[in-house]
């Protein structure tokens, strides 16, 4: 018999909608943050990512 093994990935960074849905904000909220530099992103091809860890440093009052 033969265990199936489960390997977690853990995501560094997540879409702008991603973000604004799992931290309850609105999408236009999140930007406005991305516009004044509140909130860091990066920008892979035509996708703009939000890296988890800046949102947690957004989160805990740490800014960028």
């Amino acid at each position: 018999m033969q265990t199936n093994q489960v390997k977690a990935i853990y995501r560094r960074a997540v879409s702008v909608r991603e973000a604004a849905t799992s931290y309850s904000i609105g999408r236009s909220s999140l930007y406005k943050l991305i516009a004044t530099g509140e909130l860091r992103t990066v920008k892979v091809l035509n996708r703009r990512l939000v890296p988890i860890d800046a949102l947690e440093a957004l989160i805990s009052g740490g800014g960028k």
